[in-house]
Formats: C-alpha cells, sequence, structure tokens
C-alpha cells in the first residue's frame, strides 16, 4: 500500500434522537451508507444490547455521531445528550468517535422517505453518514 493512503474501513453512524436513534453502516472503499436500524432509548439510555449486537455483527472501525446546530452555529439542546452518548460509546466499544455537523439530515430523510413509512431516524443516519463520507474524501 502507498504511503499516506488510508486503508478502507467500515463505518457506523447515528442520528441521536431522545427516543430513537437511527443507525447506518457503510465504507469508505465504496464511499457508500445504507440505513441499518432503529434502537429504541428509554429514560434516557439506548437499548445497548441491541447496539451491541449490530456493532458485533458489521465491526466498524469507527463510528459517526450526527451532531445538529443552529443556523448561527449556537449550540443545539441535544449537544449535551450526544456528547454524553459518545463518551459512552467510546468506553463501550473502544473505537474512534467523531461527530459531524447534521443540520438538515432530518429533513433531507424525509425526503428521500419512501411512502411504505421508511424509517426517517435510520435514513438520517444514512445522511449523517454520507456527509462524513463526502466531507473526508482521500486527496
Amino acid at each position: 500500500m502507498s504511503r499516506g493512503v488510508q486503508p478502507p474501513l467500515t463505518l457506523m453512524a447515528f442520528d441521536y434522537g431522545e427516543r430513537r436513534i437511527g443507525v447506518a453502516v457503510g465504507q469508505t472503499i465504496t464511499r457508500s451508507a445504507s440505513p441499518l436500524a432503529i434502537i429504541a432509548v428509554h429514560d434516557g439510555r439506548p437499548e445497548w444490547e441491541e447496539l451491541s449486537r449490530l456493532v458485533e455483527q458489521y465491526a466498524p472501525e469507527r463510528m459517526i455521531v450526527g451532531l445538529p446546530s443552529h443556523a448561527d452555529e449556537a449550540p443545539h439542546p441535544m449537544a449535551a445528550r450526544i456528547a454524553r452518548f459518545c463518551n459512552q460509546l467510546r468506553e463501550r466499544y473502544r473505537l474512534p468517535v467523531q461527530t459531524i455537523n447534521e443540520r438538515l439530515s432530518s429533513h433531507e430523510a424525509r425526503a428521500r422517505a419512501d411512502t411504505d413509512g421508511q424509517a426517517i431516524d435510520a435514513l438520517a443516519a444514512q445522511v449523517i453518514l454520507e456527509t462524513w463520507l463526502n466531507e473526508n474524501r482521500p486527496a
């Protein structure tokens, strides 16, 4: 492998919400992402067992979490909860966790949803991961 070339990575992305967390998976080699699942959140606690099954099955090397912001870049009310979730991911899975601005991900997910009621949260996670892939293209 030539110097400076990054090896292909499997990535897992999250659209964190108070009741649900959308999950998507993707790869840097194909630069693609797919909606994967929705994890329920109860009393501020994600269903960690279900999330752990996904992490074990897809074996991501990095995790990406959407962090909403306001148009003026002011912190979003969910920022502290999302930071806590990021810390929990790092502690549980010992993987790098990055955040990325997801200001318009839910809007884009609703635009992509089909009439079968496709899960918006997982689609939003896909948009988050696609954004990360587009912003982190190899040189």
